[in-house]
C-alpha cells in the first residue's frame, strides 16, 4: 500500500491495450492515451474557438487567436520572415506540450512530458529537422557553423570539438529541461499534499502553501512549453542563418 502512495507512483506507465509486434512492445499505455487526449483537446480548443470567426471575438475565440499570434510573433522575432513556413510545426509542438503539461495538473491524470523518453523523442525530431534544413540550405558550408567567425585558425583544434559537442548535446538539454522541471514540480506537489493531508485540521497554513504551489505549477506548465518552443525557434534560426 505504501508504494501506491509514493510521490513517484504518478509517473508509472500502465498498459491499457497490450499490443505485441513480435519482439516489439507497441502497447497502448496511459501515456499514449493522454497524448491522444492532449491532441484532441488542443484541436477542440482551436477549431471550436475559430468556428464562428466573429469580427468581435468572444473569450474562447480571443484565447485561440492569442495563442496563434503568440507563437507567430515568437517565430518572427527569433527566426524572421523565413520562419513563417515552419509555423504549423512549431505551433503544433507548442500546443501539444502546453496541453500535455496542463492536462497533467488535473487530478488522476498523467503527465507524459514527465517522461524522458517522450521529451527526448520530441527533442530528437527538432534536432534532426533543423539539421536537415541547415544541410539542405547551406550544403557543406553548414560545417562552418562549428568554427565561430573571427577566431584564429590556430584555435580550431580546440574550438571545433567543443562546438560539435555543444551542438550534439542540444536534444539532451532540450529534453532534460522539460522532463526535469515537470517531474520535480509534480513530485514536490505530491509530497507537500501528502504532508498536509496527514496534518488534518492543523494543515490549514500548509494547505495555503500547497495552493500557491499549485498555481506556480500552472505557470511552470506554460513556461516550459514556451521555453521548449523558443529554443526550437533559436535552433531553427541557427539552421537558416548559421552565424
Amino acid at each position: 500500500m505504501a508504494e501506491n502512495h509514493s510521490p513517484l507512483a504518478q509517473f508509472e506507465i500502465k498498459t491499457l491495450v497490450p499490443i505485441d509486434l513480435g519482439s516489439f512492445d507497441a502497447s497502448f499505455t496511459n501515456s499514449s492515451a493522454f497524448m491522444v487526449i492532449s491532441v484532441l483537446l488542443a484541436t477542440v480548443f482551436l477549431v471550436g474557438g475559430m468556428r464562428k470567426g466573429e469580427m468581435v471575438p468572444g473569450r474562447w475565440q480571443s484565447m485561440a487567436e492569442l495563442s496563434y499570434v503568440f507563437v507567430a510573433n515568437l517565430i518572427r522575432d527569433t527566426v524572421g520572415t523565413e520562419g513563417a513556413k515552419y509555423f504549423p510545426f512549431i505551433f503544433s509542438l507548442f500546443m501539444f506540450i502546453l496541453f500535455g503539461n496542463l492536462l497533467g495538473m488535473m487530478p488522476y491524470s498523467f503527465t507524459f512530458t514527465s517522461h524522458i523518453a517522450v521529451t527526448f523523442a520530441m527533442a530528437l525530431v527538432v534536432f534532426i529537422g533543423v539539421t536537415v534544413i541547415a544541410v539542405a540550405k547551406h550544403g557543406l558550408h553548414f560545417f562552418s557553423f562549428f568554427m565561430p567567425p573571427g577566431v584564429p585558425i590556430a584555435m580550431a583544434p580546440l574550438l571545433v570539438p567543443i562546438e560539435i559537442i555543444s551542438y550534439l548535446s542540444r536534444p539532451i538539454s532540450l529534453s532534460v529541461r522539460l522532463f526535469a522541471n515537470m517531474t520535480a514540480g509534480h513530485t514536490l506537489l505530491k509530497v507537500f499534499a501528502g504532508f498536509v493531508a496527514s496534518l488534518g485540521v492543523a494543515g490549514v497554513l500548509p494547505l495555503a502553501f500547497v495552493t500557491a504551489l499549485t498555481g506556480l505549477e500552472f505557470v511552470i506548465a506554460f513556461l516550459q512549453a514556451y521555453v521548449f518552443t523558443i529554443l526550437t525557434c533559436l535552433y531553427l534560426n541557427d539552421a537558416l542563418h548559421l552565424h
